[in-house]
Order: structure tokens, then sequence, then C-alpha cells
């Protein structure tokens, strides 16, 4: 079967209690004929089994590591999936995630110019989760840039291992690594890529473990522990309600900034950007229960516990970018 970039893979880590559905396995069957395509499997063995009997031929079905206690199994498979591959363009995906042929071509095209493309993410359907998580989306957006489920990185910008699998935030941690021996990062805000949302039982289940991404992040970390004292210390004062008004005003207004950028308009409904109080108000509990997990040696995640978000990028300037 030919491919319209040869030079281009797709690895793709699942681990699953359910084999993949009719809906994953379609969009798999469309991807190969775009480029090659690793699955790297960590379900149990039936799942796993049944996994390799349903996917399309063309697809690189491969067992993924066996679990590492103090290691994110995501960025295991990945390694993994770089590991059985060979070319030189890269797109990392969660599951969740949906290309579309046109964009896959423009952020390929893109990395003629830079090391790694960092697209952004869409929930359809949007669910009213969806809909509270994509506060987020937008107020990053409108700042850094959203941290979306899937990355296009040239493979020689990466060093032979990969990257740090002991982390929580393992793309910041890729993008840092990349950085670090000299790459350039596109934040690509009008490369909109289809996300499928979560249940709601995973969607709260990611609540705290988002929080502690923030980690990585000190200065923005500090910014969202300050939200809940600051609207005490108000209401203390008995100007609370005026402070909380202010507060989700000021969250709606960047979160429109945010969902403006990058033409993102044509993809976010208008309505969007008043979810940001929402998602804020959680932010601002989950920030301090995910303070309290980091007292206790780290967040619980997938069946082991990760002290750290990231790497600090002077650490990887020392390690990693002396060795590019």
């Amino acid at each position: 079967m030919s491919v319209r970039h040869p030079d281009a893979v797709y690895v793709l880590p699942v681990r699953g209690d359910a084999p993949l559905g009719a809906e994953a396995l379609t969009y798999l069957r469309g991807l190969v004929r775009e480029l090659a395509v690793v699955v790297v499997d960590g379900s149990h063995d039936a799942v796993r089994s049944a996994n390799a009997r349903a996917l399309p031929d063309a697809v690189r079905h491969v067992d993924a590591p066996a679990p590492r206690p103090g290691c994110n199994g995501k960025v295991l498979g990945v390694r993994r999936g770089l590991e059985a591959s060979g070319e030189a363009r890269v797109v990392v995906a969660d599951d969740d995630v949906r290309w579309d042929p046109a964009t896959l071509d423009a952020a390929l095209r893109l990395l003629d110019d830079v090391d790694l493309v960092r697209p952004q993410n869409v929930f359809d359907p949007a669910p009213w989760h969806a809909r509270w998580d994509t506060g987020r989306s937008l107020l990053n957006r409108a700042v850094g840039g959203d941290w979306p489920g899937t990355l296009v990185v040239r493979r020689a910008a990466l060093p032979p291992h990969g990257y740090a699998a002991d982390v929580l935030f393992e793309n910041l941690e890729l993008v840092r690594t990349v950085r670090a021996r000299g790459g350039r990062e596109r934040v690509a805000r009008d490369l909109l890529v289809r996300r499928v949302p979560p249940t709601v039982r995973h969607f709260w289940r990611q609540r705290v473990r988002q929080a502690y991404d923030s980690h990585a992040q000190p200065g923005r970390l500090l910014v969202e522990l300050a939200v809940a004292p600051l609207l005490v210390a108000a209401a203390v004062r008995r100007r609370g309600r005026r402070a909380t008004l202010a507060v989700a005003a000021a969250s709606v207004v960047l979160a429109e900034v945010g969902r403006r950028r990058g033409d993102g308009a044509r993809a976010y409904p208008a309505s969007a950007a008043l979810w940001a109080p929402v998602w804020l108000g959680e932010r601002a509990v989950c920030a301090w229960l995910a303070l309290g997990y980091r007292a206790a040696g780290g967040v619980p995640y997938a069946g082991t516990r990760l002290r750290a978000a990231a790497t600090p990028p002077r650490r990887l300037r020392r390690t990693v970018g002396l060795a590019a």
C-alpha cells in the first residue's frame, strides 16, 4: 500500500480493558493510507490478541514494555514505538486524537522549518464536561498555547533514548527535551485536531492529575494556588462577591482572546469562553489537592506514583543538551 508520507510514522500507545472499538479501527484504517502506523499495546493478553486480529494488516502492532515503578507507561510506549520504526518524522498521539488528512499534511510540512509542531485540540462531540475542559484550553491558547494530546516531531531532534519516562507531564517533557537540544518549536494555534472527549468518570479522575502538571511550571502554579486564598481573603473583608465576579469576568475575557487566536473561532463556539470561570474554580481547589500529593511523594498514575511533573529545563540542558 502506498502512503502520502512515506518518511513519517504515527506512534500510538494504547492500554485498555476492552479491545479497540469500531470508530477507532475505522480511523486507523484511514490513517495507514497517509503514513506508517505503530500501535504499542500495553493491554492484557486477551485484549492485545483481539486488537492484533482487528487492526489493519498495514499497522505494526507491538507489545508495550513491562510497567516499571515510577515510570509513565505512555512514555515507555512511545519509546518502544520509536524503537520499532525508523521514519524521520514522528506523530505521537493519544488514543482519543483524530487527525484529518489535510491537517496532518499541514503539520508534517511545518517540520520543513521547525523541529516540533504543537497543534491544538478541539473536543468533538462536546458534552458538558468537554466544554468545561475547553475553558482550560482557551485560557492556555491565550498565553503560551494549549497542550494537546498529540505532537509532531523530527526524530533527529530527540536523543537516542527519546525522553524521560519518570514524569507525569509527558508532552511538556518531550518539548523541553527538543528545546534543550537546540530544537525549534512551533505552537500552531491554527492547526486544530479533533479529540474525542473522555467519559464523565475519566474526566473526574483527571482533575487533580492535570493540576499536578502545573508543578512543572512554577509561575503558573503560584497563580493557581493564589486564586482560592485571594477569594477567601476578599470574602472575609466582605468583598467576596465583587472579587469573585471580577475574577470570573477576567477569565472569560482571557478565554475569549484564546478562542480568537489562530482563527480558533471557526472551531470553538462563542459560548466556550463562558466555561473558563468553571474551570478556574476547579483548578483553585485541585491545585491545593495536587500540592498535598506532592508532599506525600507524588501523584498516583496508572498503577504507580510519579513525583516529577517534568524535568526542569536547566537540568535537561546539562544532560540531553550535551548529547546534541
